[in-house]
């Protein structure tokens, strides 16, 4: 490999990694507008393993618009990213692929509790992302929750 293809090669997975970061910080912010940019115009998402739909990136942003309006506070955290880039018409490069683990805590809107969490969820990101004009867009993101806790309730505040 030459300096100039490892050099394009650093430059475009620092590029996917920040749509990854934009995608968590869309849905954590609930910035829907910013989401649907984040997708090519045929991009999808599918929500199904954690109890939403499956759909074009538009119509999934408007179900997680309500679905979350349920929740003050969202975080992700999008960890231990595999990227590995493929190859579209014969020229290398123009489509990657990032699986990649997630922990999402949330908090209820009107919580007046603790701060801590009502929910904290776990499980795997499948992203497929495509080389467009406007730089590295999300073609596909599939969710595969894989646990799901509610925190314990402490003995003083379960009624008797």
């Amino acid at each position: 490999m030459t300096q100039r293809v490892e050099l394009a090669t650093v430059m475009d997975r620092l590029a996917v990694d920040e749509l990854v970061t934009e995608y968590a910080a869309a849905v954590d912010d609930g910035d829907w507008t910013a989401y649907r940019g984040l997708f090519t115009p045929d991009g999808r998402a599918d929500y199904r393993s954690a109890g939403g739909i499956e759909g074009e990136a538009g119509r999934v942003a408007g179900w997680l618009a309500e679905s979350l309006d349920l929740f003050a506070m969202r975080q992700h955290l999008i960890v231990n990213r595999r990227l590995r880039f493929g190859i579209l018409e014969h020229d290398t490069g123009d489509t990657a692929r990032v699986r990649a683990d997630y922990l999402n805590p949330m908090r209820f809107a009107g919580d007046g509790g603790s701060g801590a969490p009502d929910l904290v969820c776990g499980g795997r990101y499948d992203f497929g992302l495509l080389r467009t004009r406007d730089g590295w867009r999300l073609r596909e993101v599939v969710v595969h929750e894989k646990w799901r806790r509610m925190p314990e309730r402490s003995p003083a505040a379960v009624p008797e």
